[in-house]
């Protein structure tokens, strides 16, 4: 746990000092720092398959801070999260089968192997959102390329036949760093200079928690840590959260895009009128005609035809 907090302490001074830098020039009413904690599932994804369970009622916390567009150009923010994230997998390491009378087919009642890993993530976020109820309710989808850093571990097995323990890492077979992408939605209401809100995120994971066996064959040197008999091609992990959020923004008037005023689509399309500007145009090249003037036509024109024509 001690080495949990160090890592969370150095992660959030370091966003407290790149907010420093950030909200040090003329922009700083486009800023917030956000506070966010919640809980949800985890899972991964082995390949080839195993019989694998979600794991319910991880939790999540960190900060977010937020940089919203100062033009009506960009509706929207980005910003930068640190998150202390917990995930990992249940994964079935053995079974007693049974028969179902009825269909003759095979039931398996499985064992679970439990693996938590305690992590420090970094989205980089981008965050397209719109106002309604008079700029007090704030709606929003999430995008984020996601970093990440795995601090410690530790499993048991469901029926106590090994005891649980902490995990060890081994460089051959497992991934410190890992990456992947996130997708979420969620509102905030804004009270004074205060966002208070909820969200709801999906964190997919692209890298493995278990280097493929190009890498790290088999267990055979391990202990009861690695359930695995040959380790998987792939193992990465994802994580659905729920979260809810207060933030400050560094404003008492508002984000500058609350002001500027857009005109509406009448008020741009009486800027120009094509017909208009074709029939001025018009008018005055046959203003400028010879014979133009007082409703003369064209030398010849008045009723004559061209040579070689027959009026019908």
């Amino acid at each position: 746990m001690k080495s949990i907090e160090r890592y969370f302490r150095v992660a959030l001074l370091a966003l407290v000092a790149i907010l420093g830098l950030a909200t040090s020039n003329k922009a700083t009413a486009q800023h917030t720092l956000t506070l966010v904690g919640g809980a949800g599932a985890t899972y991964a994804r082995f390949y080839p398959a195993e019989e694998v369970r979600w794991i319910w009622g991880v939790q999540s916390y960190g900060v977010a801070w937020r940089y919203y567009s100062d033009t009506p150009r960009f509706v929207g923010a980005i910003g930068v999260d640190l998150e202390y994230m917990e995930r990992g997998y249940k994964m079935g390491y053995t079974y007693t089968p049974s028969f179902d009378p009825n269909t003759g087919k095979e039931i398996r009642n499985y064992k679970f192997y439990t693996r938590n890993v305690n992590s420090l993530m970094m989205p980089i976020v981008w965050q397209p959102h719109f106002y309604l109820a008079k700029n007090r309710l704030r709606l929003f989808v999430e995008a984020a390329f996601v970093l990440s850093f795995n601090i410690n571990s530790n499993y048991s097995y469901q029926d106590d036949r090994y005891p649980a323990g902490v995990y060890e890492w081994k460089v051959p077979r497992d991934n410190r760093f890992g990456y992947g992408l996130l997708g979420g939605a969620g509102f905030a209401v804004l009270i004074g200079q205060l966002e208070v809100g909820f969200k709801a995120r999906y964190n997919f994971g692209y890298s493995d928690i278990l280097r493929n066996r190009n890498k790290y064959y088999s267990n055979s040197t391990d202990g009861r840590e690695n359930p695995f008999y040959y380790t998987p091609l792939r193992s990465p992990i994802d994580n659905l959260t729920f979260s809810l959020t207060i933030g400050w923004r560094f404003n008492k008037q508002g984000f500058s895009e609350w002001f500027v005023e857009r005109r509406n689509r009448t008020e741009r399309l009486e800027n120009f009128n094509f017909s208009e500007a074709t029939n001025s145009a018009a008018g005055g090249n046959n203003a400028a005609r010879p014979g133009a003037s007082g409703g003369g036509t064209r030398p010849g024109a008045g009723g004559a035809t061209r040579p070689g024509t027959q009026r019908r």
